[in-house]
């Protein structure tokens, strides 16, 4: 074997066989393998601005990102603050997954003990993280079971599986049972090739068609034609968001919901809530459907529920449950004891009763401060939201504003059609700083007379 010998003390055996896809020290190879080569400084990015950042990135990443040009290097609470030092109010919250802000002294503890005693040892084994944090999901919930995956359309995908699984459960003599999926207008569920299939702008899923074949999309609130077609018995599961995050923070209606219950009770098939963005605290409520008082059969979770680890849950009854056997589905990341730890913190805190209620009354004063601040405006059409999940609905491009925000200090985000600025800060975000983020958004407004 050949030895590699590099500066910083250490070398890495090489077999003579190896095929070195690029040359090491710009081509400087010697046929031995004994050549000096500097090893990577893991700290040198850390040093460098945000220029150099943005810049390496561009060499380095795949380009499916248009990103603000801002560089976020660290946070605390619900401010974060660039390598230069420049503050920002953070109300986007990574898009709605940092509930507790950053930093939080609970979760920072629950992850770094977690680190210490065993991250991962995917699910071959039990760990006792996970059972853990599934007893606590179950106990405050619908679901009598929880199947863990890592993102909230890994979610979405075993909620697919499972559905078509119930059918062909519950049905065993069927030869053609039901396989069907409704969606609706404005819906987000995912990027994976099933979610992707129940998500209805056209732009994300037509460079990848064909994908799921089965889904019907119908309008978002429409009672009747929902009612029908579930009615002709070729549905699974409709899939449903109680309140539509990425698609511009629509409320659904509580008799919407009862009618997709009743009508999927009447027919057999499920009824999925997606709560990936809008569930966990962030409608003052722990599950956004308990604002209805409608239950599923089926729920999704993700965003929030690590704190910013990555996390997917797919909650269900027993008597979807009961479909599913051993080597149906499964993650080999999923559920792991560090995220789990991380999890188990964050749900604990956001369950709290009162910190629920603190989350409804900030979402009512921050609802009726932009009310009063943005309302006179021209060009804003209306605000709505519940909790903290709050969408300016404008009647142009809503980027000049968050472009604006953004220059001023304030992060937020767009939904929609691009029209709508969404909403979501840390679910600890003060009244004071609520004020601080209507100030900004007020003051920024004159950036839409240029569009």
């Amino acid at each position: 074997m050949g030895s590699l010998q590099l500066f910083h003390s250490f070398s890495v055996s090489v077999s003579p066989a190896t095929n070195l896809r690029r040359p090491l020290n710009n081509g400087r190879v010697s046929a031995c393998l004994n050549v000096d080569v500097e090893a990577p400084n893991p700290l040198k990015m850390k040093s460098g601005g945000s220029k150099e950042v943005i810049e390496e990135e561009g060499k380095v990443l795949v380009g499916t990102y248009a990103r603000a040009p801002v560089v976020l290097s660290r946070g605390k609470g619900c401010k974060l603050y660039d390598p230069e030092g420049r503050e920002f109010l953070d109300c986007a919250a990574g898009i709605a997954v940092n509930a507790l802000g950053h930093g939080d002294p609970d979760w920072v503890r629950a992850v770094t003990e977690q680190a210490n005693v065993l991250t991962h040892v995917s699910n071959a084994y039990y760990s006792i993280p996970q059972v853990e944090l599934a007893k606590r999901l179950v106990a405050n919930s619908f679901a009598d079971r929880v199947f863990f995956s890592n993102s909230g359309t890994e979610a979405n995908e075993a909620a697919i599986k499972f559905s078509r699984k119930f059918q062909r459960f519950t049905h065993p003599d069927d030869k053609q049972p039901a396989t069907g999926f409704i969606s609706f207008t404005n819906s987000f569920h995912g990027r994976t090739l099933g979610a992707l299939a129940l998500t209805s702008k056209e732009h994300y899923r037509s460079p990848f068609e064909p994908v799921m074949p089965g889904v019907t999309f119908l309008e978002y609130g429409n009672k009747q034609t929902a009612k029908d077609l579930i009615q002709q018995g070729k549905i699974a599961a409709v899939f449903v968001e109680p309140i539509q995050g990425e698609g511009g923070i629509y409320s659904a209606k509580k008799e919407f919901l009862q009618a997709l219950r009743k009508a999927c009770d009447d027919a057999g098939c499920l009824l999925v809530f997606d709560e990936v963005q809008c569930g966990l605290g962030r409608t003052g409520y722990l599950w956004a459907h308990e604002v209805y008082g409608v239950y599923p059969d089926i729920m999704t979770l993700a965003k929030p529920l690590a704190g910013g680890l990555p996390i997917g849950a797919t909650l269900v009854t027993e008597r979807v449950a009961s479909a599913v056997a051993h080597g149906d589905h499964g993650s080999t990341f999923a559920g792991s004891p560090l995220v789990c730890s991380a999890a188990i913190a964050v749900l604990d805190k956001i369950a709290n009763p009162s910190f629920l209620s603190s989350v409804s009354k900030k979402g009512h004063y921050f609802k009726e401060l932009l009310i009063k601040k943005l309302g006179g405006n021209a060009h804003v059409k209306e605000v709505r939201g519940l909790g903290l999940i709050i969408g300016i609905e404008l009647d142009v491009s809503a980027s000049p504003l968050v472009d604006a925000c953004r220059n001023s200090g304030l992060i937020v985000l767009t939904a929609g059609k691009g029209n709508v600025v969404r909403l979501v800060p840390p679910l600890i975000i003060s009244e004071k700083e609520l004020e601080h983020a209507a100030d900004v958004l007020h003051e920024c407004l004159p950036a839409l007379d240029s569009n």
